[in-house]
């Protein structure tokens, strides 16, 4: 969430806001009933309750809908409230700087998990296991929390958060506007996509380099390499986010009559969107979670129909 849905919630007619909430509601409605489907097929497969590498699949995809419903949510509100609780504002704003951050830590661990099937197939049943999985996820959401609490450490230390008990705009931008905010916020962008691009870039070697020296199976290491590919694809749009400003700054100089439209366009393209890729990434190519989900979606329907013949 960030600036331009101030902007445009300024400059916009009712029928212009009305029509752009209309579309962002209903994109975050369809993927989070995809993301949806997949969530119950693994609640309802306990097939996948013992493998870290679709627990891990599992958490991503959450993880996803929890940042889209937050982040379409401070959409509405933007244009329907004239203010919002500063309370509120900073957990929801807390919520989406964590989730943001989840992402990226957690395509770098299903990466070093897929490392280890491939390259050390012997140890993944010792070092992979259910537990050490929900440990990882532990670390992802303390490490990803990590700047949100900053945040909101810096704001408290320097009174920005005193002056009143409402916003009249939930964003970041506004709310930590400070000198030291836009400094940690570049340090801590840096940081964390650099470890997770080192992340992707060691396994992806080291997976390449087994599957050439014939230690691996060639078709495991074949799919590790494109699932490591893949992870870097979904990085890539990820980081879609952090070029929202510059896109605007740009797109809006060469076309100034269609600013709103621009400032749209760009956020459902940067923010929206790109939660739809982890299903269709991970969850369509692979034949046992969609055997799965077949298998269940089939049954329940003709559940309904045998009773409703009954």
């Amino acid at each position: 969430m960030n600036s331009s849905m101030n902007q445009m919630r300024i400059q916009d007619t009712f029928e212009e806001a009305f029509s752009k909430n209309f579309i962002i509601v209903f994109f975050g409605f369809i993927i989070i009933c995809i993301n949806g489907t997949f969530v119950f097929t693994f609640m309802k497969s306990s097939v996948f309750h013992s493998d870290p590498r679709y627990i891990l699949y599992i958490h991503l995809v959450i993880n996803d809908m929890l940042m889209l419903f937050v982040s379409v949510t401070l959409c509405v509100i933007s244009y329907a409230c004239k203010s919002v609780d500063l309370s509120l504002c900073c957990m929801l704003l807390l919520i989406v700087s964590t989730t943001h951050k989840n992402t990226p830590l957690n395509l770098a661990g299903m990466a070093v998990e897929r490392y280890i099937a491939v390259c050390k197939p012997l140890h993944h049943p010792q070092i992979c296991t259910v537990p050490r999985t929900c440990i990882l996820i532990c670390l992802i959401w303390g490490i990803g929390v990590i700047p949100g609490l900053t945040d909101l450490l810096i704001a408290a230390i320097t009174h920005t958060l005193s002056v009143s008990n409402t916003v009249t705009v939930c964003t970041s931008t506004l709310l930590y506007n400070t000198v030291y905010h836009i400094e940690l916020c570049k340090a801590m962008q840096c940081i964390y996509m650099a470890a997770v691009w080192l992340v992707l870039i060691y396994t992806y070697y080291r997976v390449l380099v087994a599957a050439k020296k014939m230690m691996v199976d060639k078709v495991s290491a074949k799919k590790a390499q494109n699932t490591i590919l893949l992870h870097g694809g979904q990085l890539l749009f990820c980081m879609l986010s952090y070029t929202t400003p510059v896109l605007d700054i740009v797109l809006v100089l060469i076309f100034p009559a269609d600013r709103t439209k621009i400032l749209f366009f760009n956020y459902l393209l940067t923010n929206i969107l790109p939660r739809l890729l982890t299903p269709l990434i991970y969850g369509v190519r692979d034949q046992k979670l969609i055997q799965h989900m077949k298998r269940h979606i089939l049954c329940k329907n003709i559940v309904k129909i045998q009773s409703v013949k009954q």
